[in-house]
């Protein structure tokens, strides 16, 4: 992996989806967190924080791996820390899809553009007030090096549909 040089569309979801971030501590204890890493775990281009997932644009710095982890496990170390929570937050896993080109890039900026209108959270999309989009312009350096690598298809891990015992930590 070229560290820097890959940026991602990642999704990861609430455990059993419950929708934490419905509220807006939680919502913007998440927002805070997202902002907090950038620029020492990830280059945070956009988000969205929907009621129970988190849609995220962004270029890590060393593993795309340990970036969702400094993601999930600084706001399960925060939520327990200040909103007094003790239970599971995230499901385990995330999806990712390494950004190709700038017409894939476009294309996953718009999705996170107009999520929460899809979801009906909002008449007018930028509107809603859990989406940010810090680094909009496409960079350069996350071109594919060869025309041949850019029609090669992503394939991106699934989300585990076991659902985690009760106890059962996850980050």
């Amino acid at each position: 992996m070229r560290i820097g040089m890959d940026a991602y569309f990642v999704t990861t979801q609430t455990e059993n989806r419950k929708p934490f971030f419905r509220h807006e501590r939680w919502a913007l204890l998440m927002m805070e967190i997202l902002h907090h890493y950038d620029g020492s775990g990830y280059r945070l281009h956009s988000f969205v924080v929907m009621p129970d997932h988190l849609h995220l644009l962004l270029a890590p710095l060393e593993a795309l791996e340990k970036a969702v982890q400094l993601i999930k496990g600084g706001f399960s170390f925060r939520a327990k820390r200040e909103l007094s929570w003790s239970n599971a937050i995230w499901q385990p896993g995330f999806t990712e899809h390494r950004i190709r080109n700038e017409q894939d890039w476009e294309n996953h900026l718009e999705y996170i553009r107009f999520n929460p209108a899809r979801a009906k959270l909002a008449d007018d999309a930028m509107r809603y007030p859990y989406m940010d989009f810090p680094r909009r312009d496409f960079p350069q350096g996350l071109k594919p090096p060869s025309e041949d690598i850019a029609n090669v298809r992503a394939e991106a891990r699934t989300l585990p549909t076991k659902v985690p015992n009760p106890g059962e930590g996850s980050t």
